[in-house]
């Protein structure tokens, strides 16, 4: 029998490995230059040439591969096939967002998230239709990392994980404890088909990809520095998320059904 270590091993080995690194990767402080050092600790990028590095893989990966096929995505299926298929993986994340509403303490947004569950994976034929959204049980996320967020955990250090994108040692810390929260984690397991939730994290970042071809592409185009940019975009983002979207500060405000609005950010460079 495996132990639990096993599960998403490539994965948590990507998250373990970067927060390791995070130990010797230090860009060093401008000490003479008040300034400097206050737009340095600002940025909370001390990481900034090893992150440069891996955003920069990343984004080769991105226009080799992920762009390309979430191109064809966008161009083969429908629209209707691709919201069903946003549906279904969103189905599928309700164990763990209801999980965190929990630990977040919010009762409202369980019950919302249990109903949504559990109307979506009968009525909506396994979440492929959104039918919970039609009678006003909107759909919301959660993360373990948004937990200890709430729990007044700092976030730390900015991070770019390789393939997984932007981040920081609370969100990759999250990210691990989030694989374990999945019931889908144990039963892939115990039928040996773990290579299903590889599956379920492609087809989930070519759907994202998708939503945000045209966005990502402006956004470069009208850039300096891409990689600030994405950095802000990246943490406007998570504070907008474990604000639960109250009192959002950015231009790139997300309303349900306009996803493309506000790129999503985590998971693409």
């Amino acid at each position: 029998m495996r132990s639990f270590a096993s599960f998403h091993t490539p994965f948590v080995s990507i998250c373990a490995g970067a927060m390791a690194l995070t130990l010797s990767a230090c860009a060093t402080a401008p000490e003479n230059d008040p300034e400097a050092l206050a737009a340095f600790r600002e940025t909370n990028d001390p990481l900034e040439p090893m992150n440069r590095y891996f955003f920069e893989v990343n984004y080769a990966l991105d226009e080799i591969l992920l762009k390309p096929v979430a191109g064809w995505y966008y161009v083969a299926l429908p629209n209707p096939a691709q919201d069903s298929i946003r549906n279904f993986l969103r189905n599928l994340s309700s164990p763990v967002i209801l999980a965190n509403d929990v630990f977040q303490g919010e009762t409202d947004r369980a019950g919302t998230t249990l109903i949504r569950f559990l109307v979506n994976s009968t009525f909506g034929i396994a979440g492929l239709f959104d039918v919970a959204s039609e009678m006003g049980f909107q759909y919301h996320d959660e993360d373990f990392g948004q937990t200890l967020a709430v729990h007044g955990v700092e976030e730390g250090p900015y991070l770019v994980l390789p393939v997984l994108g932007p981040s920081n040692p609370r969100d990759a810390v999250g990210r691990i404890v989030d694989v374990f929260l999945d019931p889908l984690t144990y039963i892939a397991r115990a039928n040996e088909v773990e290579n299903l939730l590889y599956v379920r994290s492609g087809v989930t970042a070519v759907d994202s990809r998708a939503r945000n071809l045209k966005t990502f592409d402006e956004i470069r185009a009208g850039s300096l520095d891409y990689y600030a940019t994405i950095r802000s975009l990246y943490r406007q983002q998570r504070n907008d998320a474990i604000r639960n979207g109250d009192a959002a500060t950015d231009s790139y405000e997300l309303t349900e059904g306009d996803e493309a609005k506000r790129p999503q950010v985590s998971g693409t460079y």
